[in-house]
């Protein structure tokens, strides 16, 4: 009887925000007479910010949790594609290639950022800062302020699909978990979340580990730039901080994605946190949704959850009368 309850309760715990969002989103596309769903191009939409949003979520979340924040995730993203984008221009590599060219810079950039917050000993969102306006202005550099087009490129920008999107989606979860919870690096890492000095004290190397979560966020943030370039064809310059934004689209799965994490393993929670929000993306743009609308109702949906998270055993004490 306890076990069915608990399996209700897990059950229940990790579908009803994901699907009362559905539902609300559908109901809301349906008042206004459009159906959410009604090309391929948006199945392909909806995937493709799953994934971004998914791999951006696992990479704020690695290093914020330890306590570390880091705004240069975004320039990572950006300079790994045009590395990316320009080898494979000029050598006439093709989407696979530059994939694998994107993960791999992004790996070496998210070192790179690692060894120097590990070099200067500041504070980590000081180092972060500096690191992004660097990464900012080497891609400005390297592409002369003009960015990255290849919108004439087709096999560069044959990538989006439903298939592919949902390839790099299942490929990154598995990685994610197999890295974090079956590895000695997944092990030190948990170990350093639960208490650093006892940690460090047994033997556990900080140092190292914490360089390893810099070079992993940099790997997911590389997909995230090829996602981004090969949708669009082009890859405009970010700079005096214009590429943090882009961890901003994490903040709001992150915590729902905490939530449901309760009930199942964290990284799946994360992953149907980005499934809510790219319903509330594609309901946006199927409406046609003013920006600065969609960045208010996202705000207040999140502070509304934060509320709700802070305020949470009052409200089961409320409801218990």
């Amino acid at each position: 009887m306890k076990s069915s309850k608990g399996m209700i309760t897990k059950i229940f715990g990790i579908g009803t925000i994901p699907v009362a969002t559905l539902v609300i989103m559908l109901a809301l596309c349906a008042s206004k007479g459009v159906v959410m769903f009604e090309t391929q191009g948006n199945w392909i939409a909806f995937f493709r910010a799953v994934t971004s949003v998914m791999l951006t979520t696992f990479a704020l979340s690695i290093n914020l949790n330890s306590g570390r924040f880091d705004f240069s995730i975004g320039s990572i993203s950006m300079i790994s594609s045009i590395v990316a984008s320009q080898i494979c221009i000029s050598m006439g590599f093709t989407t696979p290639v530059m994939l694998l060219i994107s993960l791999v810079s992004g790996i070496f950039f998210g070192t790179l950022s690692g060894l120097i917050y590990i070099i200067v000993k500041l504070p980590p969102i000081i180092v972060s800062l500096g690191v992004t306006l660097f990464y900012e202005g080497f891609a400005f550099a390297i592409t002369d302020g003009y960015g990255v087009s290849f919108v004439a490129n087709t096999e560069l920008t044959s990538f989006p699909s439903v298939l592919n999107y949902s390839i790099i989606i299942l490929a990154g979860l598995a990685v994610i978990i197999f890295l974090f919870d079956y590895t000695k690096f997944g092990y030190n890492y948990k170990a350093l979340l639960s208490g650093q000095k006892v940690s460090v004290n047994t033997g556990i190397k900080e140092v190292p580990n914490a360089v390893g979560c810099y070079a992993v966020a940099g790997g997911l943030m590389g997909v995230v730039g090829f996602i981004s370039a090969t949708n669009t064809g082009n890859i405009q310059m970010a700079l005096n901080f214009g590429s943090i934004g882009v961890m901003f689209t994490a903040f709001l799965p992150m915590f729902i994605g905490g939530f449901i994490g309760r009930f199942c393993n964290e990284r799946i929670g994360y992953v149907l946190g980005a499934v809510t929000t790219a319903l509330i993306s594609l309901m946006y743009a199927r409406l046609n949704v003013d920006s600065s609308i969609q960045q208010i109702t996202t705000a207040l949906i999140l502070v509304g959850f934060l509320i709700y998270l802070n305020n949470e055993g009052k409200l089961k004490k409320l409801i218990k009368g």
